[in-house]
């Protein structure tokens, strides 16, 4: 069983992979179209483009795994020292009261 907290981060990050996603996909699209008519200085912008959809690719990639192992270690962790767990998420919600009541 998975902390609120553990979920909280796993859910986050889901949606945050589920953007890229949907940007990388609509950058695609956007690419396919355009294609077919491109002059010199467009072409450049396409192939711009294509470098950077590239760069978000692998970004994914790498987000989604660290997230992951992220997630393992945070549970791995809580389940050993589940005390310790509740008095740092008090704690951190404790803090976190303070500062926004401050405002």
């Amino acid at each position: 069983m998975q902390t609120r907290s553990t979920q909280e981060i796993e859910a986050s990050t889901e949606k945050l992979l589920q953007d890229l996603k949907a940007v990388v996909r609509d950058g695609e699209d956007l690419l396919k179209a355009g294609a077919a008519d491109l002059s010199e200085r467009g072409a450049a912008a396409r192939e711009r483009l294509s470098a950077a959809l590239e760069v978000a690719r692998d970004t994914k990639d790498r987000l989604q795994e660290k997230a992951r192992v992220g997630a393992r270690k945070a549970d791995i962790y809580i389940r050993a020292n589940p005390y310790e767990a509740v008095g740092i998420a008090f704690g951190v919600g404790m803090l976190f009261g303070v500062l926004i009541n401050r405002s």
